[in-house]
């Protein structure tokens, strides 16, 4: 009878080890799950700005849109503002016409969107860095002025009124005062976020770090390339839709706005502030951009605008992997410090 013996390598050993830490990092962390109770906690201690809270969650759904983009593809867009008024519209005329039910909207400005942001990645993916910007700009500008064109439809610059939206799930009707709202808006949030994660922590998000990396060795791993990115490109522009939606919903009216160049401008910052390429940094980011604005423009209404690009700045220069990554960095410096002083004492302990 004959045996059979396997050669161990340092290469083949590792490999479980690197799966280890690959499930380790997919798991929740405690810290994870105490963030989460954070808007709970929001809820009852800020009960006079709701609508605030509402602006927050919807920012930081958009924000996770393009960093799923530009963190972890690396496709940077100038024009993601244009997925955002997709769907804003597509709720609002939804309902205008009579079907304003919540999910409903939701899930039309996810396929709306999406299908906007499939057909766009074909022209987006041909180029370098300097083409796609120049591509997503000019979609975005596209959007805008149709926007602008057909009033019959969209409204032009007065905005879309008449929205009627049903109560979520048949039972909670919106409020003036913004509670059901927010609600709504950090339920979508968190379901949305739970998807964003399951999908980085795959082996679908890794290919994608893979392709940020070194986009010219990935076909040589059999990633394809293109497929990856159009999936990506497509995923981010149905979240940019459901932020869209979210936003007409809780405010039941619509504006041009949605498809400016300011506000896919600001999503860019919100990412630098917070740090791309993490989800996490998309939503403090988001949190610290527009609370700033808010003190802010309340504090100096003629140059609230000086002292935010300060803050912006400040950060490029001293904590250039935003808050996430400077907070990171530390932690991993923290624990190389434990490290070394714990092996000194060792040493210390032997001799």
């Amino acid at each position: 009878m004959q045996t059979i013996t396997t050669v161990s390598t340092p290469q083949a050993a590792d490999r479980p080890d690197r799966f280890v830490r690959f499930r380790n990092t997919a798991r929740w962390h405690p810290l994870e799950y105490l963030f989460w109770c954070l808007p709970v906690a929001a809820y009852f201690v800020f009960g006079d700005n709701y609508l605030l809270l509402s602006q927050i969650a919807i920012t930081a759904l958009f924000a996770l849109s393009l960093d799923l983009i530009f963190g972890y593809a690396g496709v940077i867009s100038l024009g993601h503002a244009a997925f955002f008024g997709v769907g804003a519209y597509t709720a609002g005329m939804l309902g205008v016409n009579g079907l304003g039910d919540p999910i409903l909207g939701l899930v039309v400005a996810a396929i709306f969107a999406g299908f906007i942001g499939f057909l766009s990645s074909f022209l987006l993916l041909r180029g370098n860095d300097l083409s796609r910007l120049m591509v997503t700009l000019g979609v975005a500008l596209m959007l805008y002025e149709l926007a602008n064109k057909f009033t019959s439809f969209t409204g032009g610059v007065d905005g879309l009124p008449g929205i009627e939206v049903k109560p979520v799930l048949g039972l909670f009707e919106f409020d003036m005062f913004g509670r059901v709202g927010y609600i709504y808006a950090m339920v979508v949030l968190f379901v949305m976020f739970w998807f964003a994660r399951r999908l980085v922590h795959s082996p679908f998000g890794q290919s994608l770090r893979g392709i940020n990396m070194n986009v010219l060795r990935m076909p040589a791993l059999g990633v394809p390339v293109t497929r990856r990115l159009v999936m990506v490109y497509t995923i981010g522009a149905a979240y940019a839709g459901v932020a869209g939606a979210l936003l007409t919903q809780t405010n039941q009216f619509v504006s041009i706005d949605v498809l400016s160049f300011q506000r896919s401008a600001d999503l860019l910052l919100i990412l630098i502030l917070g740090g791309a390429g993490s989800l996490y940094g998309a939503i403090f980011g988001s949190i610290v951009y527009v609370v700033a604005n808010y003190l802010l423009s309340d504090l100096n209404p003629e140059y609230w605008q000086f002292w935010l690009g300060l803050i912006l700045v400040l950060v490029v220069l001293f904590a250039r992997g935003g808050i996430m990554g400077t907070a990171q960095s530390w932690l991993r410096d923290s624990r190389r410090r434990t490290r070394l002083a714990d092996a000194a004492d060792q040493r210390e302990t032997r001799s």
